[in-house]
């Protein structure tokens, strides 16, 4: 987990500039099979949101590994202590490898994960014994946070945290400043509408809040401009713009490895029934918040452009921050490689729909090929529309829980 952040050697896609108005897009270098791994990348930073920590997801508190059991993470979903899950020998948990920060206690879930964090931000971020107490500035900052952003979350405040702290750090201020400035910056009322979206109608007055608690946790004289009120602004619509979501699930590990299995007819209905109804259950008892979850910053795909029919698709299958690009259709080289913005059931609906969710989320319209074939049809969205909305969320709710 040491290694450089961005994405790994042999990546087929590179980032070009497009235009002045759209800035940059992610292109392939080579031709792309459909359901080949375009590229695997790590965040410059990441951190887990803080409602969800508070909460009990457990995860690693660098690259947000689930740290529970499959077994342990079914129960907590559940509320139900009793729960035994079949083949336990499919969970990929490694609690033995786990290891603490031995002045705050955070957990790691390894050597490697403990040392990188020491290494590139923990050093000024760690609470020490003041880790419960609630007049640390750090713990100001944060519970101020909760008081605003409530779940489901989007983004965190630790994620700047780590962003200073890095630089704080860092012998080499400049290379990380440099590699902060690659991602997309917006204009002073973009970033108002951004900073309106995550902190809600009263935005100025928490903004203020905000950064005075952040000044007061984590001033430097190097980074200053971040803290001014302009500066602040700017590096929270940098977070709200480019975080990308990070999902893992210690139970959804184990039922991709169970769904492996190579097991008789009957073995495999009734674990496949099981699943079903585990799943089912836990939708009762937690309903959508399912993963351990948070956010971070990565180079590549965040030149990642939007488009309704995407041709490529993120993933976290290896239940940490690693971020896996993976074709949905072929792709030749040199043509650009889009994400959607929208989940399945979004995607569904009316052009008027998506990019009504498009502009007030990511302020932007989209012109891929459905909407301008579909640039004729009405501005309005239809009753059956809404109404057809909540018909596909039991089916969804597995690929959600899954797809991680």
């Amino acid at each position: 987990m040491a290694a450089a952040a961005g994405p790994h050697a042999g990546a087929a896609a590179e980032a070009r500039f497009i235009s002045s108005a759209k800035g940059k897009g992610l292109f392939a270098t080579k031709n792309i099979r459909k359901g080949e791994t375009v590229f695997v990348e790590r965040p410059v930073v990441s951190s887990q949101f803080l409602w969800n920590a508070l909460y009990n997801y457990r995860a690693c508190d660098h690259c947000l590994r689930a740290l529970e059991t499959a077994e342990e993470n079914a129960q907590r979903l559940l509320g139900k202590s009793s729960l035994v899950l079949p083949h336990p020998e499919q969970c990929s948990i490694r609690k033995d490898l786990h290891q603490q920060c031995p002045r705050c206690q955070v957990t790691y879930c390894s050597a490697e994960c403990r040392q990188a964090a020491l290494e590139q931000y923990h050093q000024v971020l760690c609470l020490g014994p003041s880790r419960d107490d609630p007049t640390h500035p750090l713990n100001k900052l944060q519970e101020a946070w909760r008081n605003m952003h409530y779940p489901p979350e989007t983004s965190s405040i630790m994620l700047m945290a780590r962003m200073v702290a890095t630089i704080k750090q860092a012998k080499d201020k400049e290379w990380w400043i440099k590699a902060f400035s690659q991602f997309c910056s917006k204009t002073a009322n973009e970033e108002e509408e951004i900073v309106h979206k995550l902190l809600g109608d009263k935005f100025k007055g928490q903004l203020e809040l905000l950064r005075l608690l952040f000044t007061e946790a984590l001033y430097d004289e190097y980074l200053s401009r971040w803290f001014t009120p302009e500066g602040f602004r700017s590096l929270f619509a940098l977070v709200g713009t480019n975080g990308q979501g990070i999902g893992t699930s210690s139970l959804s590990q184990w039922v991709h490895a169970c769904d492996a299995l190579d097991l008789p007819m009957l073995q495999r209905e009734e674990l496949d029934a099981f699943i079903d109804q585990l799943y089912k259950d836990i939708e009762k008892e937690s309903g959508e918040f399912l993963n351990c979850e948070g956010s971070g910053l990565y180079v590549l795909q965040s030149c990642c452009n939007h488009s309704c029919i995407p041709n490529a698709e993120t993933s976290f299958p290896e239940n940490n921050f690693l971020l896996h690009l993976t074709a949905l259709e072929d792709i030749e080289a040199g043509e650009e490689i889009c994400i959607s913005y929208l989940d399945c059931c979004q995607r569904e609906r009316s052009r008027h729909s998506r990019n009504k969710i498009l502009r007030e989320n990511y302020l932007f319209t989209c012109s891929c090929p459905k909407c301008l074939a579909q640039a004729d049809d009405a501005d309005v969205t239809s009753d059956e529309e809404e109404e057809g909305e909540g018909e596909t969320d039991d089916a969804e709710l597995e690929d959600e829980m899954t797809d991680v």
